[in-house]
């Protein structure tokens, strides 16, 4: 089995940014979730709600973004923004992800006046994660030492293609690969979701631990060019693949050993 996919997205939700090389680093790959977007109670907004986040393109260092940006922002019919980094010492606030709170650091004004203007949406704001290791992960999956930013659950996320092609031959209409949006994409798996039976994974200079696997909700159902949407995959999977009131696919992985990782390397499992 080989790495055929890198993908990171910078900013939680918008548009997923292929690279040919990354660093992995303990909560997941450089680059990857490292920034959010909040409405005005401080609670997260993704494309669940504003669907209109994958049309925003977020670069960084990481993805090739220009040298000395922290953080490029375009969207249709919007002008380029920079943003930097809050300085160390901005205040955390409190943000709710999902059922939990988190701390971030606001990014300010600008960058929240273009989000407004850009999703169409009052009392945005773009914030940033300044210290994933104040996260508290789920004790039942993960363990002290390992850490994630604004990952919905672990720091990086895993399919094959294997899978994604059953799925897209059980669904009704096209479902690519990166409707399930996962950091690593492996080809030359012996069978669809071989990754379920999977507790270590190895490549290039990285090492993962597999912590559970992915149930999957409405957002896969979107098409991120038209934003449109339907009931598949999810419709798909709900006869295939599902229990626990849930449907599957895809794994979290944990981050075992940080190191550089690139298209094309071996993939060692157990």
């Amino acid at each position: 089995m080989r790495l055929a996919g890198i993908n990171i997205h910078p900013v939680k939700s918008t548009a997923i940014r292929p690279v040919e090389e990354a660093y992995v680093g303990r909560a997941g790959i450089v680059g990857d979730r490292e920034w959010l977007v909040v409405d005005g109670s401080g609670k997260l907004v993704t494309a669940r709600e504003v669907r209109e986040l994958f049309k925003v393109v977020a670069e960084t260092p990481s993805t090739g973004g220009p040298a000395g940006v922290d953080l490029l922002l375009k969207a249709p019919e919007m002008d380029p923004l920079e943003v930097a980094v809050p300085e160390r010492e901005a205040p955390a606030v409190g943000v709710r992800f999902f059922a939990k709170s988190l701390t971030a650091q606001a990014v300010g004004e600008p960058a929240d006046a273009w989000l407004r203007k850009a999703l169409g949406r009052d009392e945005l704001r773009l914030m940033w994660c300044a210290d994933p290791t104040k996260r508290a992960m789920n004790p039942d999956k993960y363990r002290p030492g390992e850490f994630a930013a604004f990952h919905d659950s672990s720091p990086v996320s895993l399919i094959t293609d294997a899978s994604t092609n059953q799925i897209d031959a059980w669904a009704e209409i096209d479902v690519p690969a990166q409707r399930f949006r996962a950091n690593l994409l492996i080809e030359g798996a012996p069978e669809a979701f071989a990754e379920d039976g999977w507790r270590e994974v190895a490549i290039g200079g990285a090492r993962f631990r597999v912590a559970a696997p992915i149930d999957r909700c409405v957002m896969t159902t979107i098409d991120a060019d038209t934003l449109e949407s339907g009931k598949d995959p999810l419709r798909a999977l709900a006869k295939h693949r599902r229990w626990d009131g849930k449907v599957w696919a895809a794994v979290h992985l944990a981050v075992a050993h940080p190191g550089e990782i690139a298209v094309g390397d071996d993939v060692i499992v157990s």
